[in-house]
């Protein structure tokens, strides 16, 4: 980082019409001689990307015991951060598990217990209750700081109406993310919607309209151009370097956005956004995980929850060989055939994830990186999906969280610690302190060594 003599206030917007355009990270954002210096470092994100339907257990778990991280099959993509990386093994989400006589619906209850750690009421009607999940905790006290307090995400939409697990509302199966016991919080699926949250630009529902506003406003960038060449003048050669990168990164993913719509304008209705959703499994994926990249680095939010499916979700991956839906995989019993096929899908979105990482720890922000910054938590409120089993879950912290964490480790905590212990820990790194979660009994000691 140059500290500069030259102060840029770090919550610095360049407005249009419609649009706010929020900065980066820039060395101009510091004072000379300022304590802010060293301020910059300790910004901490929390990021969570939850995998449907579990994993094929023994792809993902090392076959040593040891304390040192060993990249599996499954994990075999985000081999370059190993040295980022923190398996937590041994965690449960015990509220997932179903009361005597509540029978089916561990994919509901999954999804519903595993941020809250609260077991989710069985109802299909309108009086859903889980708990207050622990994204939401650490945004009441991070988003403090930032424009937005959390991003809610998710590939795919909540058009699904009545019952998704017997005798459970599907509010339960499309979210982990609760404000209140009561209150589940939508995922956005469509890069439009979370774009245009991002930097404004929200227009009419009605498709002719919106066309032509998108034919008049060619780009959020177009709307700010006069106010970018200004604050270049302004700024020194390394500021200047940082701004050209990250509105690239912006023109960009509205360029694919654009291109998406413009595959599906002529069958979209009237919704409340246009619809902006890549045909392409990985297209929309890569675009989802830029719009969270490019979140970060505006620091509009720190907590982003992300859902790379909903639990029973039935998406089939074509592209890798896959023409069978994702749930009916999980219920293999036991087929080589369909285990192998599994076994793809479970590393092809670690593979989503690996390009996540890939762009966080390749994006700088002061000294370090996005990566260093952020704590990210990748798993399952499933193992074995087959078995509908809660019990040793996946978990892997991805980051530094700004020192906080200490990667490259297997962590083997006590059989059955509930996950809600790990998430105790994580707040507590995040400056976010709490007695207890849901049904945490401790916390997990060993993120840090």
């Amino acid at each position: 980082m140059i500290v500069t003599k030259k102060y840029l206030p770090r919550r610095t917007f360049l407005r249009g019409l419609g649009v706010t355009l929020a900065l980066p990270w820039l060395d101009s954002m510091v004072p000379a001689f300022s304590s802010k210096a060293r301020a910059a470092q300790a910004v901490r994100r929390l990021g969570v990307v939850y995998v449907p339907n579990g994993m094929y257990m023994q792809s993902w778990t090392p076959s040593s015991a040891g304390s040192a991280l060993e990249i599996t099959e499954t994990l075999s993509s985000l081999a370059p951060f190993k040295d980022q990386m923190l398996m937590v093994s041994g965690l449960c989400s015990e509220e997932g598990i179903a009361n005597p006589g509540e029978g089916a619906g561990d994919h509901a209850r999954a999804a519903g217990a595993f941020l809250t750690g609260v077991h989710p009421k069985k109802t299909e009607g309108a009086d859903i209750r889980a708990g207050i999940s622990m994204d939401q905790i650490a945004a009441r006290v991070l988003g403090q700081e930032t424009q937005l307090a959390s991003l809610e995400l998710s590939l795919e939409s909540a058009d699904r109406a009545g019952s998704c697990d017997p005798g459970y509302s599907c509010a339960y199966a499309n979210t982990l993310c609760w404000s209140s016991a009561t209150t589940p919080l939508p995922m956005a699926s469509d890069p439009r919607a979370v774009f245009e949250r991002l930097f404004g630009t929200s227009g009419t529902t009605d498709p002719a309209a919106w066309l032509e506003a998108r034919q008049h406003d060619r780009s959020l960038l177009d709307m700010v151009t006069a106010k970018v060449a200004r604050l270049k003048t302004e700024l020194g050669s390394r500021d200047r370097v940082k701004l050209n990168e990250y509105l690239e990164a912006v023109r960009d993913v509205e360029r694919r956005i654009q291109l998406a719509e413009q595959q599906t304008f002529r069958d979209l209705p009237k919704l409340d956004q246009p619809a902006g959703v890549p045909e392409g499994f990985e297209a929309h994926a890569k675009l989802m995980f830029d719009l969270q990249v490019l979140a970060y680095q505006a620091d509009l939010t720190r907590v982003i929850s992300f859902m790379l499916g909903h639990e029973t979700s039935n998406r089939a991956y074509p592209e890798i060989g896959v023409p069978d839906a994702h749930h009916a995989l999980s219920h293999h019993g036991g087929d080589r055939l369909l285990i192998e096929r599994l076994k793809k899908v479970d590393k092809h979105l670690a593979t989503m994830f690996a390009y996540y990482v890939d762009r966080l720890a390749s994006t700088s922000e002061g000294d370090g990186t996005l990566l260093d910054s952020a704590m990210i938590l990748y798993g399952s409120g499933l193992s074995d999906g087959n078995r509908h089993n809660h019990h040793d879950l996946p978990a892997m912290l991805v980051g530094g969280c700004a020192g906080q964490l200490t990667g490259g480790r297997r962590v083997q905590v006590a059989k059955d610690t509930p996950n809600t212990n790990l998430f105790l820990a994580m707040l507590d790194k995040l400056g976010v302190p709490l007695d207890t979660l849901g049904d945490s009994t401790g916390r997990v000691d060993a993120l840090s060594v």
